[in-house]
């Protein structure tokens, strides 16, 4: 079975996000003001295996050694299975 895999990765409450800052800076050059803007990286790929379960657990560990830094990121992961549309 084939999954689509999607990882959210944002910064944790209270680490500095310079990327934020400067898109709330230079929307308020356009004349608009935005408070509290955050960023989140959007990692989308797709894994092959039978347990969902473990698939999951593959992307945790996928996370925790390489796509994120555990100390100053967070992360959600979406696991779906392909084809669970009406009728497939």
């Amino acid at each position: 079975m084939l999954f689509d895999i999607e990882v959210k990765i944002s910064l944790k409450s209270g680490m500095l996000n310079p990327e934020a800052t400067t898109i709330e800076r230079s929307l308020a050059l356009l004349g608009y003001e935005v408070k509290n803007a955050k960023t989140v990286d959007i990692i989308k790929f797709q894994m092959e295996g039978e347990d969902r379960e473990v698939i999951r657990e593959n992307v945790v560990d996928m996370c925790e050694r390489l796509l994120c830094n555990p100390v100053i990121h967070n992360y959600k992961i979406n696991v779906i299975p392909q084809n669970t549309a009406c009728g497939k």
